[in-house]
């Protein structure tokens, strides 16, 4: 579908004159389930302040429209932000799928992260006040001029550090921090294996592994540009799977030592090959027991399916240079002895079936991480992170990448940006 079918609006009907118990008026941007406020009333009632707009997700699977749309009152837990700039994630493209472990109900408005000023605040908020600069992870309604949302879900920004370069830091930073910090518990001088190191997360491990934890990087990537780019980032070695003889090229880098941490964004072959390659050189010589190996292990779950029919393919089709990669390559990365595997998300398309024996001949770990989980099953590792990051980013010992910036109305182009794997490091919506 062509990028400009994708800003398609709202019909009219949306926005008739209507009061909150109608029926057809769905909830407000930020509101809570179950409660209603008149998103399509143009009138709004004493203290609720202006009209704003947003990026409302209609219908799966089907373009956002940008339609102005009515506030609400602040609660006394809950501060108004005036948002300058908003994070874009692929989990925002997989929520407006219908294809994200979150379903909040239509409409809705994506966005899990955003930088912007305090407006206003309820009568109990005492870590902010009005004026102050802050991030805000509002799970789900920051692509919009304003977002309302819970003070402990809040973070100052500190001096020296802009509100575009602070709106890159929780989702991608965050993940980082947790991924090798918390997760991989990476120490100095250990190698790090990051895939599809040229997007945000992966940007923002080299980053992490590079300049806080002095670790050594090895960056997957699908081009010479994005080559060129991860090595001025900080990765010492670069794997370039568009190109022939990656096998020869990743078993000169690693050896028979093997990478310590796998940071991995991808999901399908590369995380079963990141396991598998020291149970192939320990079998070598043992006539069809790799091969019986590979017939059990090649199992992948299901296939992640294009935003929009017509759309841009993800990474899943013969087509794609990195398919091809995970597909093809036999031996593709080494865990070292007692290594660890991060598994961070799925953007190629599949999800790997683990091969448990693989786990037991090499007494390495694979483990997840679903990073806004933590922000209610242990909230304080959370903010840490986040608060880590805003102290990093303010000391200079981190460089967030912005890779492209868009304005609200060109959100559809934002995500096929995204989809189409155009992007380095953070794309953004910018409200200003």
């Amino acid at each position: 579908m062509a990028a400009a079918a994708w800003g398609r609006r709202l019909p009219r009907a949306w926005l008739r004159r209507c009061g909150p118990d109608c029926p057809r008026a769905p909830r407000a941007a930020g509101a809570p389930p179950g409660t209603r406020p008149s998103l399509c009333c143009r009138s709004a009632g004493p203290g609720r302040g202006r009209h704003y707009r947003a990026a409302l997700c209609v219908e799966p699977k089907q373009p956002l429209a940008v339609e102005e749309v009515g506030p609400r009152p602040v609660r006394p837990h809950e501060v108004r932000v005036d948002v300058h700039f908003c994070g874009v994630n692929f989990a925002d493209i997989l929520v407006c799928r219908g294809q994200y472990q979150e379903k909040p109900q239509l409409p809705f408005t994506p966005g899990m992260e955003f930088s912007g000023i305090v407006l206003e605040t309820g009568a109990d908020v005492s870590t902010v006040k009005e004026g102050d600069r802050v991030i805000g992870v509002s799970g789900f309604n920051g692509m919009a001029e304003e977002c309302i949302i819970d003070q402990k879900t809040l973070w100052q920004i500190p001096e020296g550090v802009s509100l575009r370069e602070a709106a890159t830091l929780p989702v991608s930073y965050g993940t980082a921090l947790l991924a090798l910090e918390h997760r991989a518990c990476t120490q100095p001088g250990e190698t790090v294996l990051v895939t599809a190191a040229a997007g945000a997360t992966g940007l923002a491990v080299i980053d992490v592994a590079t300049n806080i934890l002095q670790a050594k990087v090895i960056a997957a990537v699908g081009s010479d540009e994005k080559c060129q780019l991860v090595m001025q980032k900080g990765a010492q070695s670069v794997v370039n799977y568009s190109q022939g003889g990656l096998k020869e090229a990743v078993r000169k880098l690693v050896g028979s030592v093997g990478v310590n941490v796998v940071i991995d964004t991808v999901g399908g072959d590369v995380f079963l090959e990141a396991l598998r390659r020291e149970r192939e050189r320990q079998a070598e010589g043992e006539a069809g027991s790799l091969q019986e190996t590979r017939r059990g292990t090649r199992s992948c779950g299901p296939r992640i399916r294009p935003w929009t029919e017509g759309g841009a393919k993800l990474l899943s089709h013969p087509g794609c240079p990195l398919f091809n990669f995970l597909r093809n390559l036999h031996i593709n990365t080494c865990l070292a002895w007692e290594g660890r595997i991060v598994v961070v998300g799925f953007a190629g398309g599949t999800i790997a079936s683990v091969p448990a024996n693989l786990l037991l001949l090499k007494n390495v770990s694979a483990m997840g991480l679903y990073w806004s989980r933590y922000k209610e099953q242990n909230f304080p590792i959370f903010s840490r992170t986040l608060s880590s990051a805003l102290q990093y980013c303010q000391q200079g010992r981190i460089q967030p990448h912005i890779g492209a910036v868009f304005k609200l109305e060109k959100v559809n182009d934002a995500f096929l940006h995204v989809i189409q794997r155009k992007s380095t490091g953070k794309v953004l919506i910018s409200l200003k």
